[in-house]
């Protein structure tokens, strides 16, 4: 059967290829082809084997394909991540339209006669960023709405969001003064905040000058005179400008008489502040300059209502209306003080005619400004029209549908001119702040560590063009990305070109230890304009300049020069900051692995923030050292978002502590070196009150010469002359507060050996003062003596690696010997409240272990201001909480003020800490100590064996002995 079904089939093929062979005239034969399609749809395909698309090599032909068998990415991650851009800085998109060329302003930068830089400085929301507004609004072309308070300088969105400005950011502006003369005007608005004094410190370093902007009704605030003092040791000429003149019309709503009492009352007590701190400073009399509106020193303005007057600015548009008979310089002189116009002779006189007359500053100042007050928010709309046409004033009708605010801002700006009376502030700065040239010499003295008489000095006090090229640089701002950093800083001498190559020195560099210096190419230049920048190919002395493609190289501040000056360059002066970073917190990253994305982040975060400080404690922790909780949190902030991109666990906040001796060591302490050979013999005793602060403001420095630094010591604090010009070194920097002296007799020890170990010895003594035995930190106000050395002959056996740790040893057993102790930093709290609130503002300190120093009611405001010291480590939350307690009418600004001793001995071993329960007093030391240890990593006590030799331990025990005899 088989073999007939074969025959058949083969006959079947047969007949196929006759069928074809037929049908090859008429095409294809194509009926079989159809035969063939009708076989293959009753073919049975499997489902796994059915093709329903095409594979993706006869797609993509010659791509190599990859199987992944299963998903690697997690599902919360989207497979086509999305392009993230950082939208955290408000920046223009294009250079805007202003009223001045760039290209004239990068003219004006040659000619130093026409440039002013200065920095605006006050307290918080005293109107410095709105002031800022008025220049940027005059100058730049851009259709501002009227009834909305920008804050170009605030250029980032948490500033915005705060209404706080966190950074300081710098404008150059062309403007013209009364008589359309230009100059250029490089300004810095700065916080006003007390914790971010850092910013204004970096902007005084670069400036010639400061304006003070003083609220009229608040006066002068703690944090001002601080910065104030700071303005003076840096020797800048101040201006003064009297803000928030509408707050005394239109919430204290004063007659126009106390008005101007209180404005008196105003600048009084900023001159009576000013003589003080000139006093502190040691200023010279004749160098001593004060405000008043009679000399051109004094402008009075509202920067919420966009107006401000000199009393030679309001005195010349009274010329404009009476014309040439009025002599506008005399006439303003006149409008100051107890002087009376009198109408009938048309002269003034110092006695009224009768009781009620006003004065000649409430009659013509005044009286005109609260008639406008009156008139715009009292009238209605056609009456004010007419009104307004009296005085010349003429509005376009929309402009009476705005709002209050805004109308007035409208008059303000006819009424005063262009820009709501800009040119007095501009003649004002002109007049009062020097130019870049006659500044130099002050700025090089004040800022420059090297010699004030070499080649490089001098072209730096001649503001040479041409001479040595020499940059300051004090502030690192990121790019957009937030991934770089450009440089801003000034240029001191020479000039600098896109393209150059520079010697970048940083803080830590000196002629004798030449490692922090690194050579980069500058790759741009721009003038930095708060919210955008102007490239330029070249910056001249007396200019700021934002330097792009060198930030590796600087961490804080830095100096920069040629690559080929060949010069001895020393570098300009670390910022020296009036307060210090007490508030630590410690942080780590959510998710492990992101570890080293967070640590790039806080090196930028180390940048952007000149009093940050980051470091990683033995336990593996990171910490961050602020000032104050905005601050941290500023930080925090933009590490998450800016810096870092990653969410962060955040420990408690706590403080810095510091520790000290309150009595002699108890016994002379010996210790010998590992090799047995060498044996050193010292004692720790408290330093005087003051001295540990005078070392650490510079008064008196350790690279003076030796008979200098003695009579500071005998002239200041009575020290023997013998003691005073032995003292070796501080610690643990060269400007720590403890001293180092050789207190040894010649007939005991061979000076010669021990002058030649004496590195040794201090390096030692520095390495114990900046970390304690206590609990591993700084010692402070600690004196230690060197009372006896046997030193071996061989100089092998007395090396570094035999006497630093040796000397360090003794100087901790000393320390623990003299009742040691733990001091806490303390802070100073100014708070403004309403007299009905001082009782709570009390309580709420006395439970924080803070004391009231003095309350007293402001003169000419409903307002009490109450100064108080608050310890730092009990200032977590106290604003919040004493918002709480009045209903949020206090207002307090905290800023660290100085470090006393914590109630309580550490070492007191009968104490029992129980968990969660708050220590009392005497036992806070204790508690702090453990508590401090056992976060860092320590043992849980501080153990005695560690740093006393046998011998030594062998001593004690003797020593108790004998005093146990007598009980």
């Amino acid at each position: 059967e088989d073999d007939d079904e074969e025959d058949e089939w083969l006959e079947g093929a047969g007949g196929d290829g006759e069928d074809r062979a037929k049908g090859d005239d008429d095409g294809e034969g194509g009926a079989m082809d159809v035969e063939k399609e009708k076989g293959a749809d009753r073919e049975i395909v499997l489902h796994e084997d059915k093709k329903y698309y095409p594979d993706a090599e006869e797609v993509y032909g010659g791509a190599e394909a990859l199987v992944q068998m299963e998903d690697t990415q997690p599902l919360t991650d989207p497979i086509i991540a999305p392009v993230r851009s950082k939208n955290f800085d408000l920046l223009e998109k294009k250079l805007p339209d202003t009223t001045f060329d760039f290209n004239f302003l990068a003219g004006m930068m040659d000619k130093p006669s026409l440039i002013r830089n200065f920095c605006f400085v006050g307290a918080m929301h005293h109107g410095k960023t709105l002031f800022m507004d008025m220049l940027v609004m005059s100058t730049h072309e851009k259709d501002w709405k009227i009834n909305k308070d920008v804050r170009y300088t605030d250029s980032r969105t948490d500033e915005q969001d705060r209404g706080l400005t966190i950074k300081a950011s710098s404008m150059s502006i062309v403007v013209h003064d009364s008589k359309e003369k230009s100059f250029l005007f490089n300004v810095m608005d700065t916080p006003g905040h007390s914790n971010f004094q850092d910013e204004v410190v970096a902007a005084m370093a670069i400036s010639d000058g400061v304006v003070l902007f003083v609220d009229a009704i608040v006066g002068l605030t703690q944090h001002v005179e601080r910065m104030m003092r700071h303005a003076m040791q840096e020797k800048l000429q101040t201006v003064l400008v009297v803000n928030g003149i509408d707050r005394l019309v239109v919430e204290l709503k004063l007659p126009p008489t106390d008005a101007y009492h209180k404005l008196r009352h105003c600048i009084e007590e900023i001159n009576e502040m000013m003589e003080k701190l000139y006093d502190s400073v040691g200023t010279e009399v004749d160098n001593r300059s004060y405000f008043s509106p009679l000399k051109g020193n004094v402008l009075f303005c509202s920067s919420l209502f966009r107006m401000m007057f000199t009393l030679e600015s309001y005195a010349a548009l009274y010329a404009e209306i009476y014309g040439v008979s009025l002599e506008h310089t005399q006439f303003a002189q006149c409008l100051w003080g107890d002087l009376y116009f009198n109408a009938e002779t048309g002269e003034f006189q110092k006695t009224p005619l009768d009781s009620d007359q006003p004065r000649s500053f409430v009659q013509f100042v005044l009286e005109p400004i609260y008639k406008i007050f009156a008139h715009c928010l009292g009238e209605e709309k056609d009456d004010l029209a007419s009104t307004l046409q009296e005085i010349g004033i003429y509005l376009h009708r929309r402009d009476y549908d705005l709002d209050a605010r805004s109308l007035l801002k409208q008059v303000f700006q006819h009424f005063f001119g262009q820009g709501g009376g800009l040119t007095a502030f501009i003649d004002m700065v002109i007049k009062n702040i020097p130019n870049p040239k006659e500044n130099a010499a002050t700025k090089v003295e004040r800022n420059y560590s090297g010699d004030q008489e070499g080649a490089v000095a001098t072209d730096m006090k001649n503001l040479d063009h041409t001479g040595y090229l020499m940059i300051q640089t004090v502030k690192n701002y990121h790019r957009p990305d937030c991934n770089a950093f450009d440089v801003f800083g000034r240029v001191m001498s020479g000039t600098i070109f896109r393209g150059d190559r520079v010697k970048i020195f940083g803080e830590s560099y000196s002629l004798d230890d030449d490692e922090d210096m690194t050579i980069r190419e500058v790759s741009n230049l721009w003038i930095y304009e708060g919210r955008y920048r102007v490239e330029v190919s070249h910056v001249p002395a007396g200019n700021w300049v934002l330097i792009g493609g060198i930030e590796t190289a600087v961490k804080k501040t830095s100096t920069i020069t040629t690559a080929s000056n060949e010069e001895e360059i020393e570098i300009f002066k670390p910022l020296r900051f009036p307060t210090s970073s007490v508030i630590k917190i410690a942080i780590e990253p959510l998710q492990p692995a992101e570890l080293p994305k967070m640590v790039d982040g806080l090196r930028k975060v180390d940048k952007a923030y000149p009093l940050v400080k980051t470091k990683v404690e033995e336990s593996g922790e990171h910490v961050v050292c602020g000032t104050g909780e905005i601050y941290l949190d500023c930080i925090l902030h933009d590490l998450r978002r800016l810096y870092g991109d990653l969410e962060i666990k955040v420990a408690d906040p706590v403080v810095e502590f510091c520790e000290t001796v309150v009595e002699t060591s108890s016994m002379k302490c010996f210790a010998e070196t590992p090799n047995k050979k060498n044996k050193l013999y010292m004692v720790a005793e408290p330093l005087e009150k003051g001295v540990g602060e005078d070392i650490e403001k510079g008064k008196v420095r350790i690279d003076w010469e030796p008979s200098r630094i003695g009579d500071f010591f005998m002239k200041n604090y009575d020290w023997d002359q013998l003691a005073a010009r032995s003292i070796w070194a501080f610690g643990p920097e060269n400007n720590g507060p403890n001293v180092l002296v050789d207190d040894s007799l010649p007939s005991e020890v061979d000076k010669k050996l021990l002058k030649q170990s004496k590195e040794s010895l201090v390096q030692g003594f520095q390495w114990a003062t900046k970390e304690g035995p206590l609990c591993d930190e700084r010692i402070r106000s600690c004196k230690f003596k060197i009372l006896n050395a046997s030193l071996a002959d061989d100089p092998v056996m007395r090396g570094g690696g035999q006497l630093i740790p040796t000397a360090r040893r003794v100087a901790y057993s000393a320390f623990l010997l003299a009742t040691p102790r733990l001091m806490e930093p303390v802070q100073f709290s100014e708070i403004e409240c309403p007299a009905d609130c001082v009782a709570a503002v009390y309580n709420v300190l006395s439970r924080r272990r803070g004391h009231v120093v003095r309350d007293l009611p402001k003169p000419g405001s409903p307002m009490y201001v109450v100064h108080a010291y608050l310890p730092a480590m009990e200032s977590f939350g106290f604003e919040t909480d004493l918002r709480t307690h009045t209903s949020g009418q206090a207002m307090c600004m905290t800023m660290f003020d100085h470090w006393q001793l914590v109630p309580g001995d550490p070492l007191d071993r009968s104490i029992l800490l129980r968990p969660l329960e708050p220590a009392p007093a005497p036992h806070l030391a204790r508690e702090f100590m453990l508590k401090m240890r056992r976060r860092k990593g320590l043992s849980e006590d501080v153990s005695v064996h560690k740093f006393f030799d046998d011998p030594m331990l062998l001593e004690l025990a003797k020593q108790d002995g004998e005093l146990q005899q007598y009980f």
